[in-house]
């Protein structure tokens, strides 16, 4: 039993560590010269309520030379007239629909990949449509990449949670990347396994995806922006992934349903696709604390929980969100977290997951 404290003690430890240098961990970029134009690229499918919001937000850029390209992915809602309007009164907006997805293709990849070939751009944005950028989102990625040539920079949004459902679903993702992965390995070692990336804001140099065409390669995968981070990883390339301070921000789910079948596509993921060390990570993490009351002194107990607390409160502080809420809400956040680990395992038994309206099927 006081190995197994030590293992966890020092665990724990680790954590605390790795939060605390993604707290630090802030690179930046002077603003870029370059005028060379984006294409922003987004996929939509039944986003009524979010693209219009979305479409707002990138006219609204102190960075104006883009083109703004969406691909209606066979929406029943009215996300189709809602663009069609919006194109009328800027000519930078591209209307794409399809009329069937073809087989061994996912949706989203689909219609990625489409974009993609339609667009013209010396850097690829792709956004999700839930996703709300600020002024300079789009010129500090320009100049980040630039500076540091960059293959893909993607950022993690602040998330924005109004239900309790999204408050102990939500803020698990955030604590897993964030308490094991320091962020600046991914860009400074050459590791795939030190990779990360999120589909929500994935910003490309042209040149590196018409290279490689992640999407067409991974056109099966239902976590294409991890597995895209580390092919170009593996490639050579250069990726970053960063906490996106205020200047990006998304709502996830609005149920705690969505929020489990969303989440449970690619938490194994964030543990090298491996559902023993996500299931260890959660053992650990919501028990842990027995094993170190019952071997250790009272005091050291004490510094356990201060460090658990502390973990939790630098990645709130990282990630935007209210420390006391999470602080309150750890306990449903874990059962949370063990039911994504567990709807994950029940769904690559069976070979197969329904999102949007679609059966996916794991290869």
């Amino acid at each position: 039993m006081v190995y197994l404290a030590w293992i966890i003690f020092i665990f724990t430890i680790i954590q605390l560590l790795v939060a605390l240098i993604n707290l630090i961990y802030k690179p930046s970029a002077p603003a870029s010269p370059k005028d060379d134009l984006v294409s922003i690229l987004v996929p939509a499918r039944n986003e009524e309520g979010n693209i219009l919001p979305l479409i707002s937000s990138l006219q609204k850029q102190n960075y104006q030379n883009i083109e703004i390209l969406v691909f209606d992915d066979q929406s029943t809602d009215s996300t189709a007239k809602l663009v069609k309007i919006a194109a009328q009164n800027d000519n930078r907006i591209k209307y794409f629909s399809s009329g069937s997805l073809p087989e061994g293709w996912l949706g989203k990849n689909y219609a990625c990949h489409m974009l993609s070939e339609k667009a013209k751009g010396t850097y690829f944005l792709f956004l999700d449509a839930d996703v709300i950028i600020g002024d300079h989102a789009i010129s500090g990625s320009i100049a980040s990449s630039v500076k540091y040539n960059l293959g893909l920079l993607s950022y993690f949004p602040v998330q924005h949670m109004n239900t309790l459902a999204e408050k102990i679903s939500v803020p698990n993702m955030n604590y897993i990347l964030l308490s094991l992965l320091p962020l600046v390995l991914v860009q400074k070692s050459g590791n795939p396994a030190l990779a990360a990336a999120n589909g929500q804001f994935m910003f490309y140099s042209a040149e590196v995806y018409r290279k490689y065409h992640p999407h067409k390669k991974l056109r099966k995968s239902s976590v294409e922006d991890i597995e895209a981070a580390r092919y170009l990883k593996l490639n050579g390339e250069i990726v970053s992934c960063r906490a996106a301070g205020t200047n990006i921000s998304c709502r996830m789910y609005k149920s705690y349903s969505d929020a489990v079948h969303g989440f449970s596509r690619n938490i194994i993921m964030y543990f090298g696709n491996s559902f023993l060390l996500a299931v260890l990570f959660w053992l650990v993490t919501s028990f842990g604390f027995l094993a170190v009351f019952i071997a250790f002194p009272v005091s050291w107990f004490i510094f356990y929980l201060l460090t658990i607390v502390t973990t939790r409160i630098v990645i709130s502080v990282i990630s935007r969100q209210p420390v006391l809420q999470n602080l309150i809400l750890i306990i449903p956040q874990q059962i949370t977290m063990g039911i994504f680990i567990y709807t994950a395992c029940i769904n690559r038994s069976k070979k197969h997951l329904k999102w949007k309206g679609r059966n996916i099927s794991y290869a």
